[in-house]
């Protein structure tokens, strides 16, 4: 009974927190962002010149490359325009993505898609540190690793590795975090009687006030050998590392239906990232 009734409570979470986030990002509460000019002058120094109008008086920023951000309208304001100077940053690509973010008076904050604008032809696209190879290695590392797992259950406790890649993610209105992802994973198990476990599942992203985000999810689970199962899990997303990894902590609940003693916990710490995943 208690399986049934933490998978019921997960699921109930993933429907229940979209079915707010929803309401809550209805038509009826946003803010109307219409971009007027977005563009970058030919004349030294280059400067990102951007204007745009909102549905109602709000203040405004704008975020660059996902990197740079700056304020646009202090004040309550429903005409918005700043001018970048763009000398001292840094790009990799000659298309540079920016959203704008605006919030009114009564605190709603509304985000604008992803539009871009194009650098001149003189502007030197940066290749990063002085030897950008190894800090491609570096991320390519950083992302192998697996994360460390405590396992415990009726048959005692384990240490585990555990490597998760997302394969398919759903955009989200904030670009930041999809909105939600499935995932494969691969487990070993040290010295337990079953070691391999492969795992396909579902975990939906909401992003909270204090950490990253928080993230229900329900996996099904194969040790290869007849241990078949379904795991319900919750992940909180920590902080943000190199602007491309999150530092998370996951608990899940593991079991197979139908057979007593066959439930076990996993605690887990790890580096979340959909640098591979393909989007939708």
């Amino acid at each position: 009974m208690a399986k049934k009734v933490l998978i019921v409570f997960v699921i109930s979470i993933l429907i229940s927190i979209r079915g707010f986030a929803q309401v809550s990002g209805s038509p009826k509460d946003s803010i109307d962002i219409t971009v007027i000019d977005s563009y970058v002058t030919p004349e030294i120094p280059h400067t990102f010149l951007l204007s745009f109008f909102t549905s109602v008086n709000c203040k405004s920023k704008v975020v660059i490359d996902g990197k740079y951000t700056y304020a646009v309208s202090d004040i309550l304001t429903e005409n918005h325009n700043v001018k970048i100077d763009l000398t001292n940053l840094h790009f990799r690509k000659k298309e540079i993505p920016f959203y704008i973010i605006v919030d009114d008076s009564s605190g709603n904050i509304s985000k604008s898609t992803i539009n871009t604008f194009d650098l001149p032809g003189d502007i030197r696209i940066d290749e990063g540190d002085s030897n950008f190879l190894l800090l491609c290695l570096f991320g390519a590392t950083v992302f192998a690793l697996p994360a460390p797992v405590y396992v415990t259950g009726p048959g005692g406790n384990y240490f585990s590795l555990t490597k998760e890649i997302p394969i398919i993610s759903f955009r989200s209105k904030n670009f930041i975090y999809p909105a939600g992802y499935f995932s494969a994973e691969y487990s070993y198990v040290f010295k337990a009687s079953s070691k391999n476990f492969l795992r396909i599942g579902y975990k939906e992203l909401f992003e909270t006030p204090v950490f990253q985000y928080i993230s229900p999810g329900v996996d099904g689970f194969t040790d290869f050998r007849g241990f078949n199962g379904i795991s319900a899990e919750v992940s909180l997303g920590l902080f943000r590392m190199l602007n491309t990894f999150t530092l998370y902590t996951r608990y899940r609940y593991n079991f197979k239906p139908g057979e007593g003693g066959s439930q076990f916990s996993e605690i887990s710490i790890g580096l979340y990232s959909s640098f591979f995943s393909v989007y939708f």
